[in-house]
């Protein structure tokens, strides 16, 4: 490399460079002035160190510290391994809890062509203490190939750090927030824990029915779903069966005393999901934080070893319900002693969060349908509310706490259960055919048509062939008498087939090929209904082909709700809450309201609308009519269904048929028609995988939902019950008789 140095170039006077040796004179052309450099600047021809340090710093700030390393000089490298070097930047990016690095270069200086000198502002910002700022210096040295590299010291984080020294953060961390139903009762909160366990091998054959009934009160759990557990053939040697604060379990502790050889049982401190947990997969859980997430959980102020929430509302308020996390940052020597203090904070309390569920009616809708694969939503009909929202099967979310003793007896078994999936939400992320209740949305789109009234007549037989294909009516499966003539609203209570084979083949034909799709995208199907707090699958709803070689059939298809038509349980809900409300399409909504520690609402519900039902006043009472034929009128679907009871309602039956499973699925929507000054209305949408027919199964637990919002309990046994929570074989001739059955 060539150096050019000017050095005293001022031969004209008497003195030569540097020797005190005198010169002769040099005449200088006046003509021709030359302009000399200042005899006290040196340049050095170089890179600019700026340059190299911005360089290194931008790595910094993206925390890519193999760049960084890169950028060390040799004699840095053979001093500190790369690993030690990323985990001194790693610590102190914990410590701070950094999430951004900004920086100034504020000088550079090239002291001589081997080294150089950078000097920069860094502002380091910590989700706990704030911005940090120090002015310090990096030094650079040549490297071989002509470039800057930095030589290494503590002081390039942060001035404090020089001699080895690092950073610890002494945190304060504040109680996670609880989560309530909208009257107050805790659904989740951070207490000290007893998890109950049974033996059912030492039970007694006297100790049963006193040891379900110790249970029953400890734990609030529903006596028949703890006898089904303790008395299963197949429990386990140690059988999981609830958490209770500790409060809770000393207070019954004398009464469990007799049993102590049968039980199992151990402290910790947690998260406690009441009553085993309430709608698991809408409130959600906590756990570890995921180790793809950990750098951005750090950055935001926790730990590595915190709990976060980890799905559903616990995830959605993660902010709300953990507070603001404090601390104060210390350098501390390689001794292990305080040097100084860097800075500090105060943390802020969480906040609690309100849902709009109903506790005990989550809780029994959860039982109503146990047995099954399935889910429930329950709507405040007027307003949007979420008053229950079921996925069965369930989980626990106390186990997975691994402080929990039935954590490794029941996580690891929901985690590989692939095939009924407790962690799915079944009534957010479930698209399954509608079937027969998409036949209210078909009946809209032909009374809007024009080409229909809600008299227009058609005989309702067993087989209809208008495409080539010969589709049949429920009934010849079902082993029914034909349901003869009938008129449009007489169809949808008969759920008769042909009806709406031959509305979607009219439609299409009549110059109205889009008038189903249009309409059910008017209900709010095929997309989602905003909830946000939890995921939700938008179903699908598909236009037919032009050509009718194409698009004929799937358009029969349609019409009366299979074929690639797809809906969610809470779009249907919303829906059919539309419908009894008078034609408002709610958002369907899960919390109540965000409460501070002082009391300071920072959240709380509104009705929010989506839009209005695409109808005349003139067809949704036609809707109206024909729902409450369904129930009503004693050739209706759903009529023994609801036999007896005295709350008025208003639903529509569904079987829809799924390729790879051996039974139907079984569907049941409607509302209720109360009109209780203290009571609001509700809209229930149930859907049963792989059971049968929609009025045999969705619509007694419809119905049993409906009864224990309004009589707070169980009023009626299932038909396939022996008694009330008792499961029993079913019995054939209650089935037979009935007029029943849906496609």
């Amino acid at each position: 490399m060539k150096v050019r140095i000017w050095i005293c170039l001022l031969l004209i006077f008497t003195m030569s460079c540097g020797t005190g040796e005198e010169v002769s004179e040099i005449p200088i052309e006046q003509s021709s002035p030359t302009v000399l450099p200042d005899p006290a600047v040196t340049t050095i021809s170089a890179p600019d160190p700026a340059a190299a340090a911005r360089a290194y710093l931008d790595a910094w700030a993206i925390s890519d510290y193999a760049a960084m390393y890169a950028m060390l000089t040799t004699l840095s490298q053979d001093a500190f391994s790369f690993d030690d070097f990323e985990a001194r930047y790693s610590h102190v990016a914990a410590q701070t809890n950094l999430f951004q690095v900004e920086y100034d270069i504020l000088q550079s200086l090239i002291s001589n062509p081997e080294s150089a000198q950078v000097g920069y502002r860094v502002t380091l910002h910590s989700s706990i203490v704030g911005a940090i700022t120090r002015e310090t210096m990096m030094n650079l040295s040549r490297g071989q190939s002509d470039d800057w590299r930095v030589v290494w010291d503590d002081r390039l984080i942060l001035p404090e750090l020089a001699g080895g020294n690092t950073l610890s953060m002494e945190r304060e961390v504040p109680s996670r927030g609880n989560i309530y139903d909208r009257e107050g009762n805790a659904i989740a909160g951070n207490t000290d824990i007893v998890t109950v366990a049974v033996i059912p091998s030492e039970i007694g054959e006297d100790d049963g029915n006193g040891l379900v009934g110790q249970f029953t009160t400890l734990t609030g759990l529903d006596s028949h779903y703890i006898s089904r557990m303790v008395f299963d053939e197949d429990a386990p040697y140690l059988l999981p069966i609830s958490e209770v604060s500790q409060d809770q379990f000393n207070r019954r502790l004398d009464y469990l005393s007799p049993y102590y050889g049968m039980l199992s049982w151990r402290e910790y401190s947690g998260r406690l999901y009441f009553n085993g947990g309430t709608a698991p997969q809408t409130t959600g859980w906590v756990g570890p934080i995921p180790v793809e997430a950990v750098d951005e959980y750090i950055s935001q102020g926790y730990q590595i070893d915190d709990n976060v929430g980890r799905d559903g509302v616990e995830a959605w308020a993660e902010s709300m319900l953990s507070g603001t996390r404090g601390g104060t940052l210390y350098v501390v020597s390689p001794q292990g002693s305080i040097v100084t203090t860097i800075a500090s904070s105060d943390p802020e309390a969480a906040q609690s969060v309100y849902l709009t569920l109903d506790k005990d009616l989550q809780q029994q809708a959860q039982l109503a349908i146990d047995s099954f694969n399935g889910a429930i939503v329950v709507l405040e009909r007027d307003t949007g509310r979420v008053l229950a929202m079921v996925s069965s099967p369930g989980f626990n979310p106390n186990a997975a706490d691994t402080s929990n003793i039935n954590h490794d007896y029941l996580w690891s078994d929901y985690v590989a259960d692939t095939t009924n999936r407790p962690f799915f939400n079944r009534a957010t992320m479930g698209q399954y055919p509608p079937g027969s209740i998409f036949k209210v949305i078909t009946t809209a789109a032909a009374l809007e048509s024009g080409l229909y009234t809600a008299q227009s007549e058609l005989y309702c037989g067993y087989y209809w062939e208008k495409v080539g294909v010969e589709l049949e009516d429920w009934t010849v499966s079902h082993e029914r008498p034909e349901s003869g003539q009938l008129n449009l609203l007489e169809g949808v209570m008969r759920s008769c087939n042909i009806w709406f084979y031959e509305i979607g083949y009219v439609l299409y034909n009549e110059g109205y090929p889009n008038a189903v799709t249009e309409m059910a995208r008017g209900f709010g199907l095929g997309s989602e209904s905003g909830i946000d707090i939890i995921p939700e699958a938008s179903g699908q709803v598909t236009e037919p082909d032009e050509d009718p070689q194409l698009g004929l059939f799937p358009a029969v298809q349609q019409a009366f709700g299979q074929g690639t038509t797809t809906v969610t349980p809470l779009q249907v809900a919303a829906y059919i809450s539309a419908v009894g409300n008078g034609g408002t399409l709610y958002q369907p909504q899960l919390i109540e309201y965000v409460e501070s520690t002082d009391g300071r609402i920072s959240m709380a519900f509104e009705p929010s609308v989506n839009g209005t039902l695409p109808i005349s006043d003139e067809t949704l009472a036609s809707l109206q009519t024909a729902l409450r034929m369904v129930v009503n009128d004693a050739r209706g679907t759903a009529f023994r269904r609801f036999s007896g009871f005295p709350i008025p309602v208003a639903g529509k039956t569904g079987t829809a048929d799924v390729e790879g499973y051996e039974f139907p699925f079984a569907w049941f929507i409607g509302y209720t028609l109360a009109e209780r000054p203290n009571q609001p209305d509700i809209a229930i949408a149930v859907i049963v995988e792989n059971v049968g027919d929609g009025s045999d199964y969705a619509a007694p637990i419809f119905r049993r939902v409906a009864e224990i919002y309004f009589y707070d309990r169980p009023q009626v046994r299932y038909w396939w019950e022996s008694s009330i929570g008792i499961v029993a074989p079913p019995e054939e001739e209650e089935i037979e008789g009935e007029d029943t059955g849906t496609p």
